[in-house]
């Protein structure tokens, strides 16, 4: 068992810089994510199916909805954080999740397709699409220090997109079995499945001597993420990073939807289908063998910048060829991009704030900024083209502009982590298991 653990180990700081005595750990982070991410991918498919069903003003008011159910979700955890342990909040929400998605699919055998069922399950995945994902990178930072976070976040996150290629795989081969609704109890089963592994990282974050720090309640105001959130620059400064990616997010997929118009349904499948391959397979490949490395070697602000930097020249190509292909390509560019490069590294920023701040002030920032940005920016793409009259070039032109300020606000964060130091009570909070 030994030669097993030390070829893997060789195999693995091979390709992803994984030192001796991390290899457990890591590769329970990635599992855990892989799971949360293939269990969210069932469910996806079956949300968006439901809006098929609904008119233009309905899926809006569901957004506006998501929003302000997300900022009452997120005000609740922040009450049930200040009261429970650490050790039993984060495997309590995935557990609650799980709870509800098998309620829902009882719900559905016993009533009729369609209605205020559907619309509250369509709002509900939407809050635990970003819910989870930010609940598993809260403990990430918690778990491992800033220079783990370099070198592990980038390869830790690649589960993420295992997770994404293994769930829709499942759905699609169940497809023919099954009605959509049997993928609820599995997706539930797939969230019980990743308790085990949170328990384990869990586990290996308090495996040093003294007190564990996640056995006692955060304490203080159940709002206290907001305030934190106000009276920081730094955390004020990732909210604006989100802001803008969201900008760039809507601008590029209501184009991209506007200019497959002139397809036929199938030929729209097909062309979001091998988005969605190219997008997953360039992430895996960047993630396991290049953000790593770049975050450690060339910095946090390059690797934070990269990515708009990318996308502000796409928008330029875009620009002075708008064009089909070159909106696709800015897409899988984009996507890609921020699961691979640009969330990891985001996610290293919270390594250098306390645990308030990565329970309580991180879930504000990954879900109620995020799913506010999408709203607002979906209106302001809306008012670009349909109160102004802007075309695509113009909106491009629009984009370039916002990606350069993306990138010059990662740069601007970048420099900031690198001058801060992690919290007395939270540097060296993981400690790594003996090595064989």
């Amino acid at each position: 068992m030994s030669g097993t653990v030390a070829g893997l180990q060789s195999l693995l700081a091979r390709a992803c810089d994984i030192r001796p005595g991390e290899t457990r750990a890591t590769l329970a982070s990635f599992s855990l994510v892989l799971l949360l991410m293939a269990s969210y991918y069932l469910l996806r498919p079956v949300r968006d199916a439901m809006a098929s069903d609904w008119s233009d003003a309905q899926v809006s008011s569901l957004w506006t909805g998501t929003f302000l159910f997300s900022l009452l979700a997120v005000s609740l955890y922040g009450w049930i954080a200040s009261r429970v342990s650490l050790r039993r909040l984060v495997p309590g929400v995935y557990t609650l999740f799980a709870l509800s998605f098998t309620l829902f699919w009882l719900v559905s055998r016993s009533l009729p397709r369609g209605g205020p069922v559907d619309m509250a399950f369509y709002v509900w995945v939407s809050v635990f699409s970003l819910f989870h994902v930010s609940v598993f990178w809260s403990l990430m930072s918690d778990s491992f220090s800033r220079d783990q976070s370099k070198r592990l976040f980038a390869f830790i996150g690649a589960g993420a997109s295992v997770g994404a290629l293994l769930g829709p795989s499942l759905a699609t081969g169940l497809a023919g079995a099954a009605s959509s609704d049997d993928l609820l109890p599995l997706a539930s089963g797939l969230l019980l499945l990743a308790l085990p592994l949170v328990v384990m990282v869990q586990g290996r974050s308090a495996s040093g001597d003294g007190p564990d720090p996640s056995a006692a309640p955060l304490g203080g105001n159940p709002l206290s993420g907001y305030r934190d959130l106000l009276s920081s620059p730094y955390l004020l400064g990732i909210c604006l990073f989100i802001f803008l990616y969201t900008a760039l997010s809507s601008f590029i997929y209501f184009e991209l939807k506007n200019l497959l118009e002139d397809y036929d349904r199938d030929q729209r499948t097909q062309i979001w289908a091998a988005m969605d391959l190219a997008v997953n397979g360039l992430t895996l490949l960047v993630a396991l063998f290049a953000t790593g490395r770049i975050a450690s070697r060339l910095g946090l602000p390059f690797t934070l910048a990269c990515v708009p930097v990318l996308i502000c020249a796409g928008m330029v190509l875009l620009a002075a060829l708008p064009q089909v292909g070159i909106v696709v390509a800015v897409q899988v560019v984009r996507r890609a991009g921020n699961y691979a490069i640009s969330r990891p590294a985001r996610e290293m920023l919270f390594t250098a704030v306390g645990k308030h701040t990565r329970y309580k002030t991180k879930p504000v920032i990954d879900i109620v900024v995020y799913r506010g940005g999408d709203m607002l920016n979906a209106w302001a793409f809306t008012a670009l083209t349909q109160g102004l009259g802007l075309g695509l070039a113009a909106v491009a032109g629009v984009g370039a502009g916002v990606a350069f300020l993306w990138a010059l606000v990662g740069v601007a964060l970048g420099r900031h982590f690198n001058r801060q130091q992690p919290p007395e009570t939270d540097r060296g909070s993981w400690r790594s298991e003996p090595s064989g």
